[in-house]
């Protein structure tokens, strides 16, 4: 009998983790840390309830939006409407083969141009920041002088598929909220995922990038500048 538990519990999850999979634009089941446990030397994790998808292209020749240790870094601007546990984040490029923008899902203005460049591809690094001080609608006037505070960054993932390469250079983290420290503490604001690639030199071809949260949040919002994301953002 216990071992027909066991197996109907690794079937539910195995059920789970492919229904993921086919919501998250082909790739594998994303997954909170929050109730993550270890069968078998392997992570069980209960897959996100929220996944918002980004479809991206880095085009050659577009100025970075900064330069951090001489590397162009770019953002994805995140408006997250209410206490978060856990942010997951995950970039893969290109973009899956097949993957295209569902209902829902916010795109590039860049994507449709970058779907014809099928070569190329970067070595993603991603990393979450949150703006200082802005928390609400109101408050997006102070978004361009703001601090932002790091909360965490990845290079490679194993996790993640590989590249065409044959290499995991893809990434993904997962940051679960402290809230006794405001440094840590997942609350309601503007956030940033930056991205760059880990060799110096020109970021190019396309992304998927995914934000997943245990609960469900309705009213995220994500965009490629603080004035889309003004616009954006109501009241």
């Amino acid at each position: 009998m216990k071992r027909q538990v066991i197996f109907m519990a690794s079937a539910a999850i195995a059920a789970m983790m492919v229904a993921g999979c086919a919501s998250s634009g082909g790739l594998p089941s994303f997954g909170a840390e929050m109730g993550a446990k270890r069968a078998a030397g392997k992570s069980i994790r209960i897959p996100y309830t929220s996944v918002t998808s980004y479809y991206g292209y880095a085009k050659p020749g577009v100025p970075p939006d900064a330069v951090e240790d001489g590397h162009n870094m770019y953002f994805i601007y995140i408006w997250v409407p209410a206490v978060a546990p856990e942010l997951g984040v995950r970039m893969i490029s290109p973009a899956p083969k097949g993957a295209e923008p569902k209902e829902g899902d916010f795109v590039s203005p860049l994507w449709e141009e970058g779907k014809a460049d099928t070569e190329h591809y970067f070595d993603t690094w991603i990393s979450l920041e949150r703006a200082d001080g802005v928390s609400e609608p109101g408050d997006f006037d102070k978004a361009a002088s703001a601090q932002w505070t790091r909360y965490d960054s990845n290079d490679d993932s194993s996790e993640m598929p590989k590249n065409p390469a044959g290499r995991q250079y893809n990434s993904l983290m997962r940051i679960v909220s402290e809230p006794s420290n405001p440094l840590k503490a997942l609350v309601r604001g503007l956030y940033r995922v930056g991205f760059t690639t880990y060799k110096v030199g020109d970021v190019q071809g396309t992304f998927l990038a995914q934000i997943g949260s245990p609960v469900a949040l309705p009213g995220v919002v994500v965009g490629s500048s603080i004035a889309e994301m003004q616009a954006k953002v109501s009241n």
